[in-house]
């Protein structure tokens, strides 16, 4: 059986679909979302399938795609639903899994009191923690890393998507000690052959990692 690796991230729109992308590249991992809040018309599953240019990766259908890009919680209220944690379930695959989250880890997913932090505790092996260096990002990056700890659970990567900014990330660095650091650079020309690009230097640290 392959890994189970969780990408979840700091915020919203901080690279969380780009770095699965990259990820499901660097491995030929298999690749599932199991919530979409919005976009159904280009959902993130379809963002990744773009990027990649294997012919081996498995995109799994999402368990609940709902139409309004907001908290899940939230969305799936306006679509008369409620999200059930018993009804997601991961995939049947010996390939590794790229499993990407929505949002940050205390986003709801339903109004019983479960957070995509709570998928993440259930379903992951690995975890991946996507970064993006703004003001306030050393106190978001840390304080997910502290949320992730109290579950018992350890950053394996920690990705800084887009600009760099050396003082900010040497800080969250310290603090948070990953197995594998990464830094996934502001690109204008976001496509398959911007991803290989980027694995032609970074493939090997990423395999060694998940393998």
């Amino acid at each position: 059986m392959g890994e189970k690796i969780f990408v979840t991230g700091i915020d919203t729109e901080v690279g969380k679909t780009i770095i699965s992308a990259v990820l499901v590249e660097a491995l030929m991992a298999d690749y599932w979302k199991p919530i979409q809040a919005g976009d159904l018309d280009y959902s993130d599953t379809m963002k990744v399938r773009e990027l990649v240019s294997n012919d081996s990766s498995v995109f799994f259908e999402e368990t609940y795609r709902l139409n309004t890009p907001a908290s899940p919680h939230l969305a799936a209220r306006l679509d008369n639903l409620s999200i059930s944690m018993e009804e997601i379930n991961t995939p049947e695959t010996n390939n590794n899994l790229i499993i990407e989250g929505a949002g940050g880890l205390m986003v709801p997913i339903n109004d019983e009191g479960d957070f995509i932090l709570d998928l993440v505790h259930k379903m992951s092996t690995k975890i991946v923690l996507v970064s993006k260096n703004y003001l306030g990002s050393i106190n978001h990056t840390i304080s997910a890393f502290e949320m992730l700890k109290s579950r018992g659970l350890k950053v394996d990567m920690l990705v800084f998507s887009g600009h760099t900014n050396s003082e900010t990330e040497s800080i969250i660095e310290k603090h948070i000690s990953p197995n594998v650091v990464l830094r996934f650079p502001f690109c204008e020309r976001l496509n398959s052959g911007a991803i290989n690009d980027y694995l032609s230097g970074n493939k090997k640290l990423i395999i060694s990692e998940f393998s």
